[in-house]
């Protein structure tokens, strides 16, 4: 690949253009430019709903100028088709055959969507330098060869360059969701804390005075469990009894020690009289 000058305004203006198609895809067009000539870009157009094209492929050259984007493209179709014909430049509003009507605004994005607004036109508006009249079903013959055209250059498939909506949601959801459950696994959360109705029944097990809630509950129905206000109410019953301690006495090593110091206190002051 020819080493490129980063600062050459349509260098810059092309690889900002590949960076934005890269980030922000469409699900009716794909394109990007070649390994080693980003003057040439191949893309993979998706048929107008609604037409004789729908469900087509439609594979496609789009060439700049070294003037880009002060110059229009080239574009030139590879897929069979029945509208344009093959390896020809289309004559068309934003192509180099009306350098006039274009504007540096516009961009590789311009040409793609204008391309697609093309392809089903007829009659006087669809005439031009490379365009051809085929019968509707051919067209629709070609729409559907054309999903599985490989172009010699790419090495794919226009399937494989551009999937249908639903299969390729598909895969970035199993995609997205395969790469989250290995980064996050689900974890298995376990509760030490016995049930609550458990721990209530244990509590009025304490106070003998306190009616068995939970028994009467149980005889009168299977189904029904403790009141909550019940167990509310005999739990905290059970919790404000108080309980009687007796104090801490000291140590016996520190009592000890204080008869001792006070033996010596009495020996010194008795020698002292003595």
């Amino acid at each position: 690949m020819a080493v490129l000058n980063k600062n050459n305004s349509a260098v810059k203006r092309i690889m900002q253009e590949a960076k934005e198609l890269a980030n922000d895809p469409c699900t009716d067009y794909s394109a990007a430019p070649l390994e080693d000539d980003i003057f040439e870009w191949h893309c993979t157009l998706r048929g107008p709903s609604g037409t004789e094209f729908e469900g087509g492929l439609y594979h496609f050259r789009i060439v700049l100028p070294a003037e880009y984007p002060f110059r229009p493209p080239s574009l030139m179709v590879l897929t069979p088709n029945g509208r344009f014909e093959l390896n020809t430049k289309i004559c068309i509003s934003f192509t180099n055959y009306h350098e006039e009507e274009w504007q540096p605004a516009w961009g590789v994005r311009t040409a793609i969507i204008g391309l697609q607004g093309f392809f089903p036109l007829k009659g006087q508006a669809a005439l031009g330098v490379g365009s051809v009249e085929y019968p509707v079903s051919e067209r629709k013959r070609l729409a559907q060869l054309s999903r599985d055209w490989v172009c010699p250059q790419c090495a794919r498939s226009n399937l494989e360059c551009l999937p249908d909506p639903d299969n390729a949601s598909n895969d970035q959801l199993l995609h997205s969701h395969s790469t989250t459950s290995r980064a996050n696994p689900i974890p298995v959360l376990h509760d030490p804390s016995p049930p609550s109705h458990q721990s209530s029944s244990e509590t009025l097990e304490t106070r003998p005075d306190t009616p068995d809630v939970s028994s009467q509950s149980s005889s009168s129905s299977t189904s029904h469990e403790v009141h909550p206000a019940i167990l509310s109410e005999a739990s905290s019953a059970t919790t404000l009894i108080p309980l009687n301690r007796s104090p801490q006495r000291p140590p016996v090593l520190l009592d000890t020690a204080i008869c001792v110091l006070l033996v010596l206190i009495l020996a010194l002051l008795c020698r002292r009289i003595l």
